[in-house]
C-alpha cells in the first residue's frame, strides 16, 4: 500500500505505508517508523482511526525494547515522539519467529482438526485449549509478500531453503526464547500470562543480528489474565484476554470477516471512543505506567518538527 508520504524528511530515500505504520528511509540506513492511529482487522484497515492507538502501540514498543536490549540488541535508536521511533535500517530475515507458551489460537485449531505436528514441532496428546505446553514451542512463519498471508514452515525447511542460514537461525531461536522467558515473566509481574507472540530480526551492514519492529503489544502478542486462568480451565470456559480481539468480535457480530462483497460496519463515535479507551488501558495494564495522551491537535506539525530536530543531530 504504497502512498505519498505524509511527510518529507530531510533524507528521504524511500517511503512504505504498511496498514498501521508508516516507515520513512533516512539515507541508507536509518528508518522514521510513524505510527498511525488506523487500526486493521481481518487484513483490512478500517474506516476510522483509533485516537491515541498509535502512541499506545509506539509506547509500549518503546518499553519492552528498552526491557530486552540486555538479551539481543535492537534497532531503536530513539524515540523522539509519541507516535515515532526512529532506528537503524536492518535488512530483515524472511521469517517471522513465533513463540506459543500455550495451546490457543492457530496452534489450536490446528490441534482440534487433529493434526499433532505444528512447522515440525510434534504437539503432544491429551492437551486442552488454552493449556499450557510442557515447554514453549517455536512454530515460525514465511513473511508473506503484501496482500498475502503468512505460512507456517520448519527449521528445517528453513535452513534447507537457504532462507535463513544454519548458525544464524540458531541464533533467531536462542533470543527468542530468551525474549519470550523475559515477556513472560513481565507479564507475571502484572497478573498477566504471554500466551504467544512473534519477533522479527534483521541484519545490520556489519552482520549484527537486531530484533526489529514492536514486541509484546497488544497486536503482535496474546496476553491472558492469570486471575482465573486455572478455574476456567478447570471449568472448560473461554479465557479472558487482553488484546484486540474485541474489536474482532464486534465487527463479527455485525456481520464483518473480512470476506468478498462484506462491508465494514459503520464505527459510530461511542464505538471509537471505546476502542480508544481499551487500547489505553491495555498500555497501563502491559507497562504498569500510567498513560498520557498526547494532543492530536497539530499533529502533523509535532512529529514533523520533532523528527527533523533528531535527524539534524544524527551523524551515524
Amino acid at each position: 500500500m504504497n502512498q505519498d508520504p505524509t511527510y518529507q524528511f530531510s533524507g528521504l530515500t524511500h517511503f512504505y505505508r504498511g496498514k498501521v505504520r508508516d516507515v520513512y528511509t533516512i539515507g541508507r540506513d536509518v528508518l522514521v517508523m510513524v505510527a498511525s492511529n488506523r487500526i486493521s482487522a481481518f487484513d483490512v484497515v478500517l474506516p476510522r482511526p483509533i485516537p491515541g492507538k498509535g502512541q499506545v502501540l509506539n509506547q509500549i514498543a518503546e518499553h519492552f525494547l528498552e526491557a530486552t536490549k540486555d538479551i539481543v540488541p535492537n534497532w531503536r535508536l530513539v524515540t523522539p515522539d509519541a507516535q515515532v521511533t526512529i532506528g537503524h535500517r536492518a535488512e530483515p530475515f524472511k521469517v517471522e519467529m513465533v513463540i506459543r507458551g500455550y495451546l490457543a489460537g492457530h496452534a489450536a485449531r490446528t490441534y482440534k482438526s487433529g493434526v499433532r505436528e505444528l512447522c515440525g514441532v510434534p504437539l503432544p496428546e491429551g492437551m486442552k485449549e488454552n493449556g499450557a505446553f510442557p515447554q514453549p514451542i517455536i512454530t515460525p512463519a514465511t513473511k508473506a509478500e503484501h496482500g498475502a498471508h503468512d505460512e507456517d514452515i520448519s527449521r528445517e525447511d528453513i535452513i534447507a531453503k537457504g532462507i535463513v542460514s544454519e548458525a544464524d537461525y540458531l541464533l533467531l531461536e536462542q533470543y527468542t526464547r530468551a525474549l519470550f522467558k523475559r515477556g513472560s515473566e513481565m507479564a507475571a509481574e502484572r497478573g498477566l500470562i504471554l500466551v504467544d507472540t512473534k519477533y522479527e530480526f534483521g541484519k545490520l551492514a556489519d552482520g549484527t543480528i537486531v530484533l526489529i519492529d514492536e514486541i509484546h503489544t497488544p497486536d503482535s502478542s496474546r496476553y491472558f489474565y492469570a486471575d482465573g486462568y486455572e478455574e476456567r480451565q478447570n471449568a472448560n470456559k473461554a479465557q479472558r484476554q487482553l488484546s484486540k480481539e474485541f474489536v474482532r468480535e464486534w465487527l463479527m457480530e455485525n456481520g464483518f470477516q473480512g470476506k468478498e462483497g462484506q462491508q465494514v460496519p459503520e464505527m459510530t463515535d461511542d464505538f471509537v471512543e471505546l476502542v480508544s479507551n481499551r487500547y489505553q488501558e491495555l498500555f497501563e495494564k502491559i507497562t504498569g505506567k500510567s498513560f498520557h495522551k498526547v494532543s492530536d491537535e497539530g499533529v502533523e506539525a509535532r512529529i514533523k518538527t520533532n523528527v527533523e530536530n533528531y535527524l539534524s543531530t544524527f551523524s551515524g
